[in-house]
């Protein structure tokens, strides 16, 4: 649903998933990039924080090397029901979001994203547990494709800017 795996595990950059219209992206098209990756939902309470500080982000790093992918899921209380389509629009027509909002996945359970259990399987949640907990689930991951740290849904996106700055090499 949305993904597809290549042979190797060892970076983000050796998967491929779909793209809002469901064309084939190689995530190694960002190699060299530092990544923020999230589970997205447009129905969520905690969207319009989210959206709107992903943005703010997007737009003051993206010319230093930062990319932001937006994975709509629909597995936490239908938070994500319309299509991907519908999902990108609302992201790119209420939050101006420029960064890309991929196909939809599913986070969890039998059918997860192949994406999505090498990013689990690099960094545990709270108390250890890899299963995503909700929406807006946060992955920062370096410019080779290793993940650097997850964070909570919780974690606003402005509270990780140190994180990514220090990703991007840039002096705080």
């Amino acid at each position: 649903m949305g993904a597809t795996q290549s042979v190797l595990e060892n970076s983000i950059h050796e998967y491929k998933v779909k793209d809002a219209r469901g064309k084939e992206v190689n995530l190694g098209i960002y190699r060299g990039k530092v990544l923020l990756v999230v589970n997205v939902a447009s129905k969520c309470n905690f969207a319009d924080a989210n959206y709107t500080q992903l943005t703010q982000l997007y737009t003051k790093y993206k010319e230093i090397g930062l990319e932001i992918l937006g994975f709509p899921c629909n597995q936490f209380l239908r938070k994500e029901p319309g299509t991907s389509q519908e999902a990108q629009d609302f992201a790119c027509d209420r939050y101006k979001a420029e960064y890309p909002i991929l196909g939809k996945i599913r986070v969890n359970g039998q059918d997860t994203a192949p994406v999505y259990k090498y990013l689990k399987s690099q960094k545990c949640g709270s108390l250890g547990s890899r299963r995503i907990k909700w929406n807006f689930t946060k992955f920062l991951v370096d410019e080779e494709g290793r993940v650097i740290q997850r964070y909570s849904p919780t974690t606003q996106p402005l509270a990780i800017e140190n994180d990514i700055k220090k990703a991007l090499r840039v002096a705080n």
